[in-house]
């Protein structure tokens, strides 16, 4: 066993997470990862159940939810779920994510050449010549996820949750896609929220086509809206919605938000909880995923040598979607509050500014793996699934039905 546990609690909150078994290389032992992020999470879910009379749920177990219901497991520098790899750069190590159908041809812009189907060689081979903050400028200006690999700077400041706000009934309004804001939706609509999906005809959620089980524990129960915003019924429908929102979700770039007509200022003035989910915040162009995004902000392993390999699956998504479900059943008295929820600062708050040291190895104990603690051996579990309350609906499946009951014109 290599390098120095953290503290008892953070390390005994990792091994029961299922995170930690994601972790590390395909051939070798699980690895602990660094900071607090699992046992953060529980305390999240256990404040918001407090809050909000949900259910109570062990929040360090829905970091690596996702993992149980596609079998993926640790595979060192490529992802759990395979779209992200760590790759060296001429000064360090770099997260890239190629999630996206246009992101081939966005890497082959990134690195100046044809890439073809497989855009891995080349964007390797780019790297090596260029800094992480050449990768960094360049990736943010072509709407690349990728980014340097950033020793844990001091901790970023998350917001402060508010008074508790009425969260049963409320209406929940999500534009978001993935994982990290349909978490917050799921969680909300656990504590008795109304909530309405609203997707766009030629941007589906993506998560759609993942994995079936993982979307209905996500969406089941909830409406599904489809509107389109090319038109001017499908912004004035949007709009509606919005004024009728006492909680709306969101993961864009607040310019996005523009060109569907959407005003968050605005919203809020009027007295709604905005939460927005981005990857560095609301002023950042970035765009990122839950892999590149902690890996970026700094949450990987390391082997003997400091190298990195990722810890966990997209990490950054679940812990900002527990994190955005606490900011979002708060608000302060009277008032609307936009919370600007970074996940890039969501996970680097979970982490301490210390240089990289190894991380510290599972070790074999009968059929399974332990570590190490100062309280004792902790068995390191596998990922645990819930099992989806009921089917989701499909895309817009709900739309007439929605704007009707609101009074808000179809056409």
């Amino acid at each position: 066993m290599s390098g120095t546990p953290p503290d008892t609690g953070a390390a005994s909150a990792w091994a029961g997470s299922g995170a930690m078994a994601l972790s590390g290389r395909p051939d070798g032992p699980p690895l602990l990862p660094p900071g607090r992020a699992a046992a953060v999470a529980r305390d999240l879910a256990s404040r918001f159940a407090d809050s909000t009379g949900a259910p109570r749920l062990d929040g360090a177990r829905l970091l690596a939810e996702r993992a149980a219901f596609t079998g993926h497991g640790r595979r060192g520098r490529v992802s759990s779920g395979g779209a992200c790899r760590l790759l060296p750069t001429a000064d360090g190590w770099a997260a890239v994510s190629c999630a996206r159908p246009d992101d081939p041809a966005l890497l082959g812009a990134l690195t100046g050449t044809g890439v073809g189907d497989d855009p891995w060689p080349a964007v390797a081979s780019w790297l090596r010549e260029h800094t992480g903050a050449d990768l960094a400028e360049r990736a943010e200006l072509l709407g690349v996820a990728a980014g340097p690999v950033r020793t844990p700077a001091p901790p970023a400041r998350v917001p402060d949750p508010a008074s508790p706000r009425p969260v049963k009934d409320a209406l929940v309004v999500d534009f978001s896609a993935l994982w990290a804001g349909p978490l917050c939706a799921h969680l909300l609509g656990l504590a008795g929220a109304r909530v309405v999906k609203v997707e766009t005809p030629t941007r589906p959620d993506g998560a759609r086509y993942g994995d079936p089980g993982f979307y209905r524990l996500l969406h089941a129960g909830h409406g599904s809206v489809v509107l389109d915003p090319a038109t001017a019924a499908g912004r004035r429908a949007m709009a509606a919605l919005v004024d009728a929102a006492d909680i709306v979700i969101e993961a864009s770039r607040p310019r996005a938000l523009a060109r569907f007509g959407l005003d968050a200022g605005a919203a809020v003035a009027a007295g709604t909880t905005w939460v927005s989910i981005t990857a560095n915040g609301r002023a950042s162009g970035r765009v990122g995923f839950g892999d590149d995004v902690a890996a970026g902000a700094g949450l990987v392993c390391r082997d003997p040598d400091l190298s990195p390999v990722f810890c966990g699956d997209a990490i950054a998504d679940p812990l900002t979607g527990l994190t955005a479900a606490v900011l979002a059943a708060t608000a302060p008295p009277g008032r609307g509050v936009l919370w600007d929820v970074s996940m890039t600062d969501v996970v680097a708050a979970t982490l301490d500014p210390v240089p990289p040291v190894p991380s510290v190895a599972a070790l074999r104990r009968g059929g399974g793996w332990v570590v190490e603690t100062g309280a004792g051996a902790v068995p390191v579990a596998s990922p645990v699934r819930r099992e989806p309350a009921g089917d989701a609906p499909a895309s817009g499946a709900d739309t007439a039905e929605v704007l009707r009951k609101l009074g808000i014109p179809v056409a």
